[in-house]
């Protein structure tokens, strides 16, 4: 089985949806994710471009679609809010969907919404995606510039309700800030090694090591430019060396996948950040194709058990435990 901890889902829904579409998970996805033995996955609201310039109201037209296409997909997903839901999806041969929001520049001019979204149903959130806001400062903003005193004021929020904090896409700065200001266990839901990629969106091993000892997880990320500089070196093969570097690092309990698969998504919105057709590695397009990398790490000598731990396990454990906190 696996868990992906990053899937920009809900924004093809709203895209969709809004163009007049229903039924997108079952139409679009749902196939997919059988194929790959998919059992859940964080599923995030991202503001996308050129809608970031305007992102309450994005946020708002989010919540109005995604709320559709729950109801629409009630037979075939399931939100996890508690760590029961992950067994009560299993149960019931559900997708367990976990909500997430990837950036909450939406919300930074009033971080008290923060109560609602999780009344909704979200579990998850960073600070920004790779925009400066009010609250923090992602990787294209000043490097100098880290986490304001909102930002703080809502870290504190996420976890009195033990929501997921996650620090993929914050400069190195913010990410200092959140690992300092921070009590509970953190997460980098969709980063690579800087040690074998060294690009920006990517964490050096002092980062790495500073998630491990705060008993967070690393999802590493299948987006080929975060994999290796090298057109012939992103592959599935180099993103195994991600995974053994950090594992090597932390341990195995603290690896996951965070595939951040996107080749649904139209040019507008990804332009911003790539110019490319396709975003993934050639030989690992889709989650239907995660069995490769399996195998590539059953021959470096990775055991059953331990791929079951990077696949899913870990993220469950790590959601039951901080949901019990």
């Amino acid at each position: 089985m696996i868990f992906d901890m990053h899937g920009d889902i809900w924004t093809d829904v709203t895209v969709k949806r809004m163009n007049g579409s229903k039924n997108i998970i079952k139409t679009n996805h749902l196939d997919r994710f059988k194929k790959g033995n998919m059992l859940g996955g964080i599923f995030v609201v991202w503001i996308d471009p050129p809608h970031d310039k305007r992102p309450f109201d994005r946020l708002i037209e989010n919540l109005i679609e995604i709320s559709k296409e729950i109801l629409d997909s009630d037979d075939v997903i399931y939100i996890v809010k508690e760590k029961e839901d992950l067994a009560k999806a299993i149960n019931e041969n559900k997708l367990a969907v976990v909500m997430g929001l990837e950036g909450l520049s939406s919300i930074d001019k009033n971080i008290e919404l923060i109560y609602p979204l999780y009344e909704f149903g979200f579990r998850h959130a960073s600070l920004t995606w790779n925009e400066e806001n009010n609250l923090a400062t992602g990787i294209d903003g000043d490097v100098s510039r880290g986490i304001t005193n909102k930002g703080k004021d809502v870290i504190k929020i996420m976890e009195d309700l033990n929501m997921i904090i996650d620090v993929s896409h914050a400069n190195e700065k913010t990410f200092w800030d959140i690992v300092n200001c921070t009590k509970g266990p953190i997460i980098a839901s969709h980063s690579n090694a800087k040690a074998i990629c060294n690009h920006k969106r990517n964490l050096s091993d002092e980062q790495i090591k500073a998630i491990g000892d705060k008993k967070g997880l690393i999802g590493v990320n299948s987006f080929h430019k975060f994999v290796h500089h090298d057109k012939e070196r992103q592959n599935i093969l180099t993103l195994a060396d991600h995974i053994e570097h950090i594992a090597y690092l932390i341990g195995i309990d603290h690896v996951a996948f965070g595939f951040d698969f996107f080749d649904y998504l139209s040019s507008e919105s990804t332009s911003s950040f790539s110019a490319n057709d396709s975003n993934a590695i050639p030989d690992m397009k889709d989650i239907s194709q995660v069995y490769k990398l399996i195998d590539v790490l059953l021959e470096r000598g990775f055991s059953n058990e331990e791929i079951d731990k990077i696949s899913y396990m870990n993220f469950m454990r790590y959601f039951t435990e901080f949901r019990d906190a």
